[in-house]
């Protein structure tokens, strides 16, 4: 029985919910079309532009000219950046929205960013470390550190485990108070503060394969924690009090989820800064395209999250010959978006 109605979100009837399940498979092949045209023109595209032919011939028979150190050493780096972040960043925020059962709530809500923050200026400050495949790591701790703490506090303070609430309050005091101390820091120290303001803006840019080596095993394994979770959540849906006479373990699924948003926005954000956006408006298109299932709403999140960090990125090198980084092209795009979002019917609930 809890099978079953832990995947209520694909039996349901109705025809919007009929039509979601018939242009999965489609839209699945569809996004990934799009995620591959996307990264085209993230390497062909930018301040000196290379044409497609120079593209292909640099990365399958590179000879040492300038458009080959331009694609392999710059753009083709910077793109991968751009589809592990966007996959990790959507999947992240329809983990955290499932969670909280808050439409308008983002990875940052646990505090992963501002522990990121905290830790990428410990690293600068108290041991000097300048470089970003050095800082990285700490960006990483400081992201685990607060989410285990964020969801510790929430589960102490939750009768019988943590709650949508007690996460959401527990997040935001511990934000809160890493952002305070992260400003006292940096106040106190010019190069620290120099390295964090580089890094709070959100970039694709000078992000090597050193850098993405070591995002990888972290993006690996909260991939596979999501696609765990994803049953639970739709189990979750039903409401605390159902899910446990179905016999779901709502702290097991809980710890699952928060992992996998741990690991994966951890790891996005270390490497690539506090982009915004991604994980809020997502969520939200992917269940468009999908319905409610979990199960589906997971992989169609993160193709397009790689598909709008892309584009966006591709976005703000036309319009400002590379000086418009990323995170304040999707700030510029999603705000009015946001709006719309908040304005709307569809924003409700979960």
């Amino acid at each position: 029985m809890a099978t079953t109605l832990s995947t209520r979100a694909d039996t349901g009837t109705g025809a919007p919910l009929d039509r979601a399940r018939r242009r999965r498979w489609p839209g699945l092949t569809a996004l990934g079309l799009l995620l591959v045209a996307a990264a085209v023109l993230s390497l062909v595209y930018g301040v000196h532009p290379v044409p497609p032919a120079d593209v292909w011939r640099a990365l399958t028979a590179p000879t040492g000219g300038e458009h080959d150190i331009i694609v392999r050493s710059l753009r083709a780096p910077r793109t991968l950046a751009g589809i592990l972040a966007g996959i990790a960043l959507g999947i992240g925020g329809a983990l955290m929205q499932g969670h909280t059962r808050n439409p308008i709530a983002d990875p940052g809500l646990l505090g992963v960013n501002q522990g990121a923050a905290f830790g990428i200026v410990t690293a600068v400050v108290v041991f000097g470390i300048t470089d970003l495949t050095g800082f990285v790591w700490f960006g990483f701790a400081g992201a685990l550190v607060a989410a285990t703490v964020v969801f510790g506090l929430g589960t102490l303070s939750g009768r019988g485990g943590s709650t949508p609430v007690t996460l959401a309050l527990a997040g935001a005091a511990v934000s809160a108070l890493l952002s305070g101390l992260t400003a006292a820091v940096v106040l106190a120290n010019k190069q620290g503060m120099e390295v964090f303001r580089f890094w709070q803006v959100g970039s694709l840019a000078g992000r090597d394969y050193a850098v993405l080596g070591q995002m990888l095993p972290f993006l690996l394994a909260g991939l596979v924690l999501a696609l765990l979770n994803a049953p639970g959540l739709n189990t979750l849906a039903l409401g605390d009090d159902v899910a446990t006479a179905l016999g779901r373990n709502l702290a097991r699924t809980r710890i699952v989820g928060v992992g996998a948003i741990t690991l994966l926005v951890g790891a996005a954000v270390a490497a690539c800064g506090p982009i915004a956006f991604v994980g809020l408006l997502v969520p939200h298109a992917a269940r468009v395209l999908t319905g409610p299932d979990y199960r589906w709403l997971v992989p169609f999140a993160g193709l397009l999250g790689a598909i709008l960090l892309l584009l966006a990125d591709v976005l703000g090198r036309l319009v400002a010959d590379d000086r418009l980084e990323v995170g304040i092209m999707l700030a510029v795009l999603g705000a009015p978006v946001f709006i719309r979002l908040v304005r709307g019917k569809g924003l409700a609930r979960l």
